[in-house]
Parts: C-alpha cells; sequence; structure tokens
C-alpha cells in the first residue's frame, strides 16, 4: 500500500501541494565558458543540465571573452531551442570570478546552481539541492560530493566528498576547500554579502566560502555524489610549480589575517602544500587521487 493511502484524503492532499510547491520553485543556473572549453564537453553539460528531473528556470551561460566558432555555434543552438538561457558575452576574458560576478547581475533569481561547462550533473542533482534549500532556510550554501573520471564518463578513477555538517564543514575548511564549486546551489543575497567572488587566482571560490563562513552563512553537503566532474590530462600538471605554489602561500597568509587559521595552521599548510606543489606530476595525482580522496 502506498503511503499516502494510509492517510486521511485532506493530510494526502496537502503533502502533494507540498511536494508540488518543491517543483515549483525558480531557480538559475550559473555557468561561464571561455576559449579553451571544447564544445564537445560543452554540450554534454547543457544536456544534463535541460534534461534535469527539476529543470531550471532559467540558465545564465556567461562567455567569458572571445571563443572560437565551434563554440559560439553551440551557445547559439541551445540558446535557440532553450528560450530559458541567457546568453552574456564579454568582450574581454576576466577569469571565471569576474565571469561569474557578471553573471550573477542577471540571475533572475535568489536560489543560483553552479555549473562547469566541462561537467556532467546528475539528473537528479537539482531536485535533491533545489528541495534542500527549500525545506532549509538557514542553509545558504548547498553542495555535494563529485565523481572524477577521466575520458569517459564511465570511467570513474575517484570521488571527492567533503563533509556533510556545517561544524564540519567550517573545520575542514582550515585545511582545504571545503566546497566541490561546481556542485553547489546557493542563495543569490548570501553571497554578495559576502562580497561575491573576489580576485584570488585558483581560490576565487575557497576565498568565498571563507568569507561567507565569517558573514554568519551555513554550508551543507549531500552525502552522495550529484555530479561526473571531469579530469583533464593536464590536470596535476596545473596544480604544480613554482608559480602555484607562490599563489598557495599568499592564499594561505590571506586565511591567517583574516582570522580564519592560527599561525601553526598557515605554516602547516604551507609547507605540506608547496611539497606537493613541487614534487614530480606522477607522484602529486598518487597523492591527490590515493591518498585525498575516499
Amino acid at each position: 500500500m502506498h503511503p499516502l493511502a494510509r492517510l486521511p484524503c485532506s493530510m494526502a492532499s496537502v503533502t502533494l501541494t507540498i511536494e508540488e510547491e518543491y517543483d515549483m520553485v525558480e531557480f538559475s543556473v550559473l555557468m561561464s565558458v571561455y576559449h579553451k572549453e571544447k564544445p564537445e564537453f560543452l554540450r554534454q553539460s547543457l544536456d544534463s543540465i535541460f534534461s534535469q528531473t527539476l529543470p531550471p528556470t532559467e540558465v545564465v551561460l556567461v562567455q567569458d571573452g572571445p571563443v572560437p566558432e565551434a563554440i559560439a555555434q553551440v551557445m547559439d543552438e541551445y540558446q535557440a531551442s532553450h528560450p530559458e538561457m541567457k546568453l552574456i558575452k564579454l568582450d574581454k576574458g576576466c577569469g571565471l570570478g569576474g565571469a561569474l560576478n557578471e553573471g550573477l547581475k542577471h540571475c533572475s533569481y535568489d536560489i543560483v546552481a553552479r555549473m562547469d561547462t566541462d561537467d556532467i550533473s546528475k539528473p537528479d542533482r537539482f531536485k535533491e539541492q533545489v528541495t534542500w534549500l527549500a525545506e532549509h532556510p538557514d542553509v545558504d550554501v548547498c553542495g555535494s560530493w563529485i565523481d572524477e573520471f577521466s575520458g569517459e564518463v564511465d570511467n570513474v578513477v575517484s570521488s571527492r566528498k567533503p563533509p556533510q555538517e556545517h561544524a564540519d564543514i567550517v573545520s575542514f575548511s582550515h585545511k582545504r576547500n571545503p566546497m566541490n564549486h561546481p556542485t553547489v546551489v546557493f542563495r543569490r543575497k548570501a553571497v554578495e554579502r559576502a562580497g561575491s567572488y573576489q580576485p584570488f587566482h585558483l581560490f576565487e571560490d575557497y576565498y568565498l566560502w571563507v568569507r561567507m563562513i565569517q558573514t554568519g552563512c551555513h554550508f551543507h553537503n549531500i552525502q552522495r555524489s550529484l555530479l561526473f566532474f571531469r579530469m583533464s590530462p593536464d590536470m596535476f600538471l596545473r596544480r604544480g610549480g613554482f608559480k602555484y605554489s607562490c599563489t598557495e602561500i599568499r592564499f594561505q597568509k590571506k586565511l591567517h589575517k583574516m582570522g580564519h587559521i592560527g599561525w601553526g595552521t598557515m605554516m602547516q599548510n604551507i609547507i605540506y602544500r608547496t611539497t606537493v606543489r613541487n614534487l614530480p606530476n606522477s607522484i602529486r595525482k598518487f597523492i591527490y587521487v590515493g591518498l585525498l580522496r575516499r
């Protein structure tokens, strides 16, 4: 017997009405594409958005500077077939943080879901996260785990599983980024109160989460993967080297200056992270995939 069959008709009606209300929550999806994206990846990403069990009310796609004709054709095609898609074109590339800030200005709704143009959302992603925010008005940012894949989507090589509860997320943020950025669904007003995305190359999202924590925002991570994250062949190469190490040191000093971490934690983070940044690429990959993932 269906659980609703045991309820009085009036109660069953109320329950269905509440479920329908969640289906009617209006929200935006915020994305940014730049010249190095592959058209087929963008197409897969957009397909995963428009085939959601809870489709978005609007999709705001920011073109971060000039892009090749092949990418432009994909964007034009989807804009023609999906009138809910807004295409915002920037004359010059301003980086991910700047592009997302511009996109936020064009988001019509307070609930905003982030999505990268080379990742693939699982079908129930928006349904789960938007419903969670609707049921928990005290939560400002809702993320999830990710499945990291290489090549084809069925070739999952690792998963990144940040903690669930707010207190654990705050503690985790003292050492590592506590949210999987491409999975987050947040309240736009809460992001804006914290100053939105601010320039800090490679750490724009991590920097935002810390500032939001300090302004009293609450976080939550759903404890299952809602997104396939594409691991490019040069992903770990890009995470190493002298320049990345220097940026890492500056970021750790910034966290200390903000009062988010103490001097000892800052030094531990700098020593550990700069060591990993300067290891051979194969060893760094083993550390990320074999040791830092669960």
